[in-house]
């Protein structure tokens, strides 16, 4: 993986960061299907991740290689469901989910009275609201935290377990 020469400005720990999560991926049951598109606005490339074996094509997490490193985001719902988790989780993980980018403008762009694209949450008694467009991005991950990145990641997408007659899954 990123051995081709156009990925040869990913350099030091955003190469070993995207390897790694990578890696880390595949094992739970998730993959890119080995492309890795263009980024278009969102940085040079983009590989995409998706469950492997399945024949919806839900984007669960992205990894946006950009000149300046990679960002990993995370496609993330419900996320008052996982408040607990969230509220004592390291700083790193909730900075993402607290800060002021990607906070909800109000832009008007609702159906029904409601913007669809809006995600609202409740964290440390205080609500947020920020687009869905720019949301749970954690630019430049340090490889050193990869696994609380992926505790992130099965909080709030737990491995499947083996079902009868179903070995296959993890």
């Amino acid at each position: 993986m990123l051995k081709e020469p156009e990925f040869d400005f990913l350099t030091g720990h955003g190469r070993e960061f995207v390897i790694a999560f990578h890696t880390a991926m595949n094992s739970l049951g998730y993959d890119h299907n080995g492309e890795i598109g263009s980024g278009y606005c969102w940085g040079k490339y983009m590989l995409i991740y998706t469950r492997q074996g399945v024949k919806s094509k839900q984007v669960y997490a992205r990894v946006y290689l950009r000149e300046t490193g990679p960002v990993l985001r995370l496609f993330l719902n419900d996320i008052d469901r996982h408040r607990a988790y969230l509220e004592t989780a390291p700083e790193h993980i909730l900075e993402p989910f607290t800060n002021t980018y990607g906070a909800c403008q109000h832009c008007h762009n609702e159906k029904d009275g409601h913007c669809r694209f809006r995600k609202s949450y409740t964290l440390h008694n205080r609500l947020i609201e920020k687009c869905n467009g720019l949301t749970f991005e954690y630019p430049d991950p340090d490889p050193g935290k990869l696994d609380d990145y992926l505790d992130l990641f099965t909080e709030f997408f737990p491995p499947r377990t083996a079902r009868k007659g179903n070995a296959k899954l993890i």
